[in-house]
C-alpha cells in the first residue's frame, strides 16, 4: 500500500496546531488520505512517517463510504470527513464525521456522525474559532454550520442555505453545486464558491451563534460559465483567489476585510498555449511564504505555477510541472514550504515534490505513495 519517502523529507516538523511549521527540524508526522471508496479503498487510509528515514508506516484504514475531504480543528485532536453520498441515514443528504485523534499512534476514534442536510458534501473547515465546522453539498447545491461540542462531537446544523440557479454549462451548471467553503482570516466571514452558478458568495457569520446572514454584496461573480471549484487567500489575507474548474483558469479578487467585498482584478489560464486537451482544475493553494500560487490541471495533469505581486495581488505565470500521476484531485504544500504532495486520484499515487523556495519551481524527489483514488491529504504531527 505504501512505498517509502525518501530522505529528502527529513525537514518537516511538527506546531503547536498539529501541522509541521517552517524551518522545523525533522521529526515524524501522521498523514491521513481521504480517498474515494468505489475502487480497492475502505476508508480514510492512516500512515506514520519517519522524517529523520524517510519511511512511512501503514497504519491501518479507518472505515468511511467516500471521505473526499478532511480538515482538522486548530489544535489538531480532532478530525473531520464528509462522507460524499446521496442517501445518510435513509436521507437524501450527506454526511460527516468526527473523530478523536490520538496524535501518538494515529489511531481515529469515531465521535458522532451527522448529516450535511445536503447530498454529496465535498468539502469542509472548522471556523478559526473552533466552535463550527462548514460544509459545503455539492450535489444539494447548500451550505450548513454544524456546532462542534468541546469535546469535538458535532451538533446538529446550526444553519443550512440553499443556493438557487444555473449557469450557461447545461451539463455541469444545471443547479447550483457548492463546491468549497471557508472563513476569512478574521473568521468574520464565510465564503463559498459554487460551480453551477459562476458566484462566489459572501457571508456574514456569527461564531457564537453559528448563523449566516448574506453579505452586502452578497456574491463576486465569476465569468460565464467558469465554474469556480475552490480558492485561497493571500497569507496576507488582502487577496483571494479562485480556481475556476469548467473554463481552467484561475481568477484574482481584491478583498475588503471590512466589508467582505471582493473586487475583481485578474483571470488568468491554468494551461499552457498550445495545450489542447480537455481538463479542469481541481486544488489551489498559496505556499507559506505568500509568494508563489498553485493550481493543478486534471486532463494536462500538471501544477500551473504563479509568481504572486504581494502588493497588486496580480499573478504571473512561471511554469508548468507534470504531477507523475493522472487526474491530481489534491495537493498540499507542507508548511515548511519545502515540499508538495500530489494526489493524482485516477493513478492511484501521492508524489513527492521538492520545492524551490525561491522560484517556486518543482523536481521529483522519487518518493510516493499508493493509495486507491486519493482525494485529500492530511497531515499532523505525532505527539511522543
Amino acid at each position: 500500500m505504501a512505498t517509502l519517502f525518501l530522505a529528502a523529507l527529513g525537514s518537516l516538523a511538527a506546531a503547536d496546531d498539529g501541522t509541521p511549521p517552517a524551518g522545523a527540524k525533522p521529526g515524524k508526522l501522521l498523514m491521513f488520505v481521504g480517498p474515494y471508496t468505489s475502487g480497492k479503498s475502505r476508508g480514510i487510509a492512516r500512515f506514520r512517517v519517519d522524517l529523520a528515514s524517510g519511511e512511512i508506516e501503514p497504519l491501518g484504514v479507518t472505515p468511511v463510504e467516500n471521505p473526499t475531504f478532511l480538515a482538522t480543528d486548530s489544535t489538531g485532536r480532532f478530525l473531520y470527513a464528509v462522507s460524499e453520498i446521496g442517501n445518510f441515514e435513509g436521507k437524501k443528504t450527506g454526511g460527516v464525521a468526527a473523530y478523536a485523534v490520538d496524535r501518538h499512534s494515529g489511531e481515529l476514534t469515531l465521535l458522532n456522525e451527522q448529516p450535511t442536510g445536503g447530498d454529496g458534501p465535498c468539502h469542509l473547515a472548522v471556523d478559526p474559532t473552533g466552535k463550527n465546522l462548514l460544509v459545503a453539498n455539492y450535489g444539494g447545491g447548500s451550505i450548513a454550520v454544524l456546532p462542534i461540542e468541546k469535546d469535538g462531537r458535532l451538533q446538529q446544523a446550526s444553519d443550512f442555505v440553499q443556493h438557487k440557479g444555473s449557469g450557461p454549462d447545461h451539463g455541469r451548471q444545471e443547479g447550483p453545486h457548492a463546491h468549497s467553503i471557508g472563513t476569512s482570516p478574521d473568521g468574520r466571514f464565510v465564503l463559498t464558491a459554487d460551480l453551477g452558478l459562476d458566484k462566489l458568495f459572501v457571508y456574514r457569520f456569527d461564531a457564537a451563534t453559528g448563523k449566516l446572514t448574506p453579505n452586502d454584496p452578497p456574491a463576486a461573480d465569476l465569468a460565464p460559465g467558469a465554474g469556480p471549484r475552490h480558492f485561497a487567500f493571500s497569507r496576507d489575507g488582502r487577496f483571494v483567489y479562485v480556481a475556476n474548474e469548467l473554463n481552467s483558469t484561475v481568477t484574482a479578487f481584491a478583498y475588503d476585510a471590512e466589508r467582505g467585498a471582493l473586487k475583481s482584478l485578474q483571470a488568468i489560464s491554468t494551461l499552457p498555449e498550445k495545450f489542447s486537451g480537455q481538463n479542469t482544475v481541481a486544488e489551489i493553494e498559496v505556499d507559506p511564504a505568500g509568494r508563489f500560487l498553485y493550481c493543478s490541471n486534471r486532463g494536462a495533469d500538471s501544477l500551473a505555477i504563479y509568481a504572486v505581486d504581494r502588493q497588486t495581488g496580480r499573478l504571473t505565470l512561471s511554469g508548468f510541472h507534470a504531477t507523475g500521476g493522472k487526474n491530481p484531485r489534491h495537493f498540499t504544500i507542507d508548511p515548511s514550504g519545502e515540499y508538495l504532495l500530489a494526489a493524482n486520484q485516477d493513478s492511484a499515487n501521492i508524489v513527492v515534490f521538492r520545492r524551490n523556495t525561491e522560484t517556486g519551481q518543482l523536481a521529483p524527489t522519487g518518493a510516493e505513495v499508493q493509495v486507491d483514488k486519493p482525494a485529500c491529504i492530511k497531515l499532523l504531527s505525532i505527539v511522543p
